[in-house]
């Protein structure tokens, strides 16, 4: 049921809590005489303030009835009394409550226009000397800036975490700036989304063909590419028409723009055979970096003959009693080498065993190792694996800010890592931004050796980098095809194997790891799957449903996508109850207990693990909500013991994660993975996405669905299509050109 919207308007009494950070408060409105209380991102409000607020109330188990404040218009006050109060509070440094008193006894209800227009005026009270009076200036510019802001952009109905992001970045000449172009709002560091600003672009009467308006769509459509279909870069030919339709421009007015915008370096442009590929400039980097890195790493490789390792390999043998495949003794002395290879291969082909004598060889050489991974889970993986460390690639290049609070990489070119091989598993969820920062933090001399499985769904971000190193034929890949005779024995093994050689999965067995149950309702799909991860696996064989299951499905939209799916979980596995704390977010209400997910990048939060701090929760990472307060208006979530607190206002990065997408499982493993197959969204269902499923779960996999479903995915060979120059790049020569129509835009 929908939640009905209304707005209130009254006086602050009293501001109980304010995060100044971002602009959370809980304060005690009154409203006409009534007094309620009020939550939400409303700014650095303070007592005395007028406020017009829209949202709903909700009911607090603890705290009880409260006005959960959507958006906020600011109405500073208008009366003598009111002004005396809002000053007395401390709103303006260096003004007390016996200061507020003479400075309105003075100037009435005129107060905080003459504060705001003719500073100077206040010479004239006692006590305030000429420095006194600069401050007071300065700090009402600020307040006021802020607050103009805020008070523009809720007219369109845009959230204060906006108003606070454009402060930040541009400081008291925000108003003027956005005003003058509101496309800034679309920018770096704010970005809102470009629909979002064209209401107020049209009220400015800026035209359609404008330069700025023009310029921030060309952006646009390259931004929403990278995040929503994963493309580094689009042909020139398919972006003109693209930005021309969606922005209702002509031609001549498109390539105006564009060539100026090419000119200001504000994007970039490379020639692919005879076809022109444009890039935002970080991508555009990115990928030539990688591409000259890459190549010098082939260049500086000794090419030893691989006979010369023949006997460390033995030596290994002998240590560990097992004998090494031809292909596996290949890889290992490829490794040692040749300063970069790619070890790929499934399930089962032994990448782990051959990974193991790679690291013990170079180690006895005296070689210093580091391991990293994308993610937390795929890193303890690894750990768990081999028996060595491994760190998730964020961690080991460490994140600081720079002078404009924008994150970047503590190791780089001019602070190296220290090691002599760096190893990364899981390289098909490496994008090209991060993989440019970890090249650019090893030293020339450091070896580089890539694992992973080239038949999984690329990363999340944007590119398929390990597809495009494994084209270019410049890095030497070695290619684990056997399934060991142990592997062998588990279903969930061989019939990945089949799925992704095009083979239907054996559906008919009982008595293995892999399970198939034949619904053909959702509705029936949806009762199976809650019954099997309420009551029927933790009965059968001891899982917990949030530490042990993990339901993984295609899409996120539909009766059986994510957002439904989790909430049913939800109230399946944790019910709403007394005592336990709840809190709305745009999506989801969260409950002390849930099991939940980060979905994009935070370098800049702050986690604690026992007496260890440090930040960063990444895009993928899952954990669990052990708290919620909604008095300081705070939920504390574990991340794999590292305890994070998230103010509300940034519960929206984390989704319920009962259930994930196949994309999102990327890189995990769990004892116990159910699949429904059964939806209306035909591009979701191909061979890769139900061959990265299976090869998710350990010990148990489940479908539910269509049997004819299963063996259409089989047979649906459609390959993520994800445009990029980088092999063409590597290889540094011309190539045919990419005409494949796109679909930029939905």
């Amino acid at each position: 049921m929908e939640t009905k919207t209304l707005r209130i308007e009254g006086t602050v009494e009293n501001v109980m809590f304010r995060n100044e950070q971002n602009g959370y408060a809980v304060l005690d409105l009154d409203a006409g005489g009534e007094l309620i209380t009020v939550v939400g991102e409303i700014g650095d409000v303070d007592e005395g303030e007028r406020l017009a607020l829209e949202g709903s109330y909700v009911t607090h188990p603890r705290f009880g009835n409260q006005f959960q404040a959507q958006y906020c218009e600011r109405k500073l006050p208008s009366d003598a009394l009111s002004i005396q109060k809002y000053l007395a509070s401390g709103a303006i440094k260096g003004i007390g409550p016996s200061l507020a008193r003479k400075i309105v006894d003075v100037f009435g209800a005129n107060t905080l226009e003459i504060m705001e227009k003719e500073p100077t005026k206040l010479l004239e009270i006692r006590g305030i000397s000429p420095k006194k009076c600069e401050n007071i200036a300065a700090e009402v510019k600020e307040i006021f800036a802020l607050r103009s802001v805020m008070t523009f952009l809720s007219q369109y109905g845009i959230r204060s975490r906006y108003a606070m992001r454009v402060y930040k970045k541009y400081g008291s000449g925000g108003m003027d700036m956005i005003c003058a172009n509101p496309y800034l709002l679309c920018s770096s560091g704010i970005e809102l989304e470009f629909g979002k600003v064209e209401k107020m672009a049209e009220d400015m009467n800026i035209k359609k063909h404008s330069p700025e308006r023009v310029a921030a769509g060309i952006e646009y459509i390259l931004t929403f590419n990278h995040n929503t279909n994963g493309h580094v870069c689009l042909p020139l030919a398919k972006l003109e028409p693209t930005a021309t339709k969606y922005l209702e421009v002509s031609q001549k007015v498109f390539y105006e723009v564009y060539n100026q915008e090419v000119h200001d370096g504000n994007i970039c442009e490379y020639l692919k055979g005879e076809d022109e590929y444009v890039y935002m400039p970080d991508y555009y980097i990115a990928e030539r970096y990688i591409a000259d890195r890459v190549r010098v790493l082939c260049d500086f490789s000794t090419r030893d003959e691989l006979s010369k390792y023949e006997k460390m390999i033995d030596e290994e043998q002998l240590r560990h009693r097992i004998t090494y495949e031809k292909i596996q003794r290949e890889a290992i002395a490829t490794a040692l080498s040749r300063s970069i290879m790619i070890m790929t291969g499934g399930p089962g082909t032994g990448k782990t065993t051959t990974l193991n004598a790679i690291i013990s060889i170079y180690e006895k050489l005296g070689y210093k190792v580091m391991i990293a991974a994308p993610t937390g889970r795929a890193a303890q993986r690894i750990s768990d694996l081999t028996g060595y460390n491994a760190k998730t690639i964020h961690r080991l290049l460490e994140v600081e800010f720079d002078m404009a609070g924008m994150p970047r990489f503590k190791h780089n070119e001019n602070n190296p890592l220290i090691c002599d091989v760096i190893v990364v598993d899981e390289m098909s969820m490496v994008d090209v931004l991060l993989f440019e920062g970890l090249l650019r933090s090893l030293r020339l001399g450091c070896k580089v050796i890539l694992v992973g499985d080239s038949d999984q769904l690329p990363s999340v971000g944007a590119g398929n980098l390990l597809k495009e190193l494994i084209d270019s034929g410049v890095v030497p890949v070695i290619a684990l095809k056997q399934i060991f005779r142990q592997a062998q024995e588990s279903c969930i093994i061989t019939n990945a194997h089949k799925i992704i050689h095009g083979e239907y999965p054996d559906l008919t067995r009982k008595d293995a790891d892999f399970f198939f149950f034949q619904r053909l309702e959702p509705d029936k799909v949806t009762e199976l799957l809650l019954e099997l991860a309420r009551d029927r696996l933790p009965k059968a064989y001891c899982y917990s449903p949030t530490e042990n299951i993990q339901i993984v499905t295609p899409s996120r939209k539909g009766t059986l996508g994510v957002v439904e799916l989790n909430k049913k979980l939800q109230q399946a596995l944790n019910p709403p109850k007394n005592g336990i704390a709840e809190t709305k977010s745009m999506l989801y209400t969260f409950r002390e207990g849930d099991k939940v997910m980060q979905m994009k990048n935070n370098y800049d939060i702050v986690w604690h693990k026992d007496d260890e701090e440090g930040t960063g929760i990444f895009n993928g990472d899952i954990g669990r909500i052990l708290s919620i307060n909604r008095h300081s208006g705070e939920a504390v979530v574990d991340f794999d013991s590292r305890r994070v607190t998230y103010p509300f206002d940034m519960l929206d990065q984390l989704e319920l994660a009962y259930a994930i997408t196949v994309h999102k499982s990327q890189g995990s493993e769990f004892d116990a993975v159910i699949m429904p197959v059964l939806g209306d969204f035909p591009k979701l269902y191909y061979r890769n996405l139900l061959y990265t499923a299976v090869t998710r779960a350990k010990k148990l996999f489940i479908v539910i669905g269509s049997r004819t479903k299963v063996n259409s995915m089989v047979d649906n060979n459609r390959r993520t299509r994800r445009i990029s120059c980088l092999s063409h790049m590597l290889r540094g020569n011309d190539d045919e050109t990419d005409n494949e129509a796109l679909s930029l835009l939905h």
